[in-house]
């Protein structure tokens, strides 16, 4: 994705707002990668004050570089949360040495931990809870980790399309944060309909998984990027909602938005108070001024950014 300087003359005002989608776009966060923040100027042009910015680690990607840009981030005001995907650390004096850098340099005290997005690990980890066990993080005194959660299941987990490993992974991680003095969340992948994303939370509650879910949004994008990104990320049957939109020739040429799935769960999370999705996190495919863009035009005071 290409992130875009973002000034304020690029806002368009756009009437008033949703007062129940900017009480629900309260806190959200976004997604960077160290190539791609580094073609915004500014971020305080870009995001409200408070903003979690999580910087995604990508395979090849520098750890220098990674600390790099989140002593930037920080330094501009904004929690950073880094990610750190288990299969592509080598062993637990790599993981001590990337926690270390982070802290030392960037005063990073918050990460989501993930499996990663390659097959073959590189070292001693595989998994989410592999890092966890490790106790490092504790021993940091990190007072916020996310884990990865899965509204339409994971096949790179769960190859026969059952959720049977995915479940058995959330009840493992909410046995842990029982135990923890961090703060936990479930940071979710992110899908385009509303229905089977309530469903998929209503049932956590039910199993007894009382993990706070930061739900994955997309932001908007041209229809054939979001496409390409939602199969490479495995996304599930919400697909099927960007296909329907590419077989009608009035709306292919169209950017699509997330104002329809956005606005449905904001609607149930105001009839139901005790809905366990707190917080939208938002996956810039379309390029950050894009998706700032929207956020200000729906978000209201939610998204008002600090230099405004």
């Amino acid at each position: 994705m290409a992130l875009l300087n973002f000034k304020k003359r690029d806002v368009v005002e756009n009437g008033p707002v949703n007062p129940t989608v900017e009480a629900f776009l309260q806190g959200y966060s976004i997604e960077v990668m160290p190539r791609t923040a580094e073609k915004v100027e500014d971020f305080r042009a870009l995001l409200p004050e408070g903003t979690r910015v999580y910087i995604a680690h990508i395979e090849g990607t520098p750890i220098e570089d990674m600390v790099k840009t989140a002593k930037r981030i920080a330094d501009e005001g904004y929690p950073v949360m880094p990610h750190f995907p288990a299969r592509i650390i080598k062993d637990a004096a790599t993981l001590e040495n990337w926690i270390s850098m982070y802290q030392g340099e960037a005063g990073v005290d918050q990460a989501l931990l993930l499996a990663g997005g390659v097959a073959n690990p590189h070292g001693d980890f595989d998994s989410s809870m592999q890092l966890l066990e490790s106790g490092l993080f504790d021993k940091a005194g990190f007072k916020r980790l996310h884990v990865a959660g899965h509204p339409e299941g994971n096949k790179d987990i769960d190859p026969d399309g059952s959720t049977k490993n995915v479940d058995d992974a959330l009840r493992w991680k909410q046995k842990f944060s029982e135990t923890t003095d961090a703060e936990m969340a479930l940071a979710t992948q992110f899908a385009f309909e509303a229905k089977p994303i309530i469903e998929w939370a209503d049932s956590l509650k039910e199993a007894g998984i009382d993990i706070p879910v930061h739900i994955g949004i997309a932001g908007p994008a041209k229809l054939q990027t979001l496409i390409k990104f939602a199969i490479a990320c495995g996304v599930g049957p919400s697909l099927k909602v960007l296909q329907k939109r590419a077989m009608d020739v009035s709306k292919l040429l169209l950017p699509y938005e997330p104002t329809d799935v956005i606005t449905e769960l904001a609607n149930h999370k105001a009839a139901n108070p005790d809905f366990n999705i707190t917080n939208v996190h938002f996956f810039p495919l379309g390029g950050i001024k894009t998706n700032a863009n929207w956020a200000i035009n729906n978000g209201g005071a939610s998204a008002k950014p600090v230099n405004s």
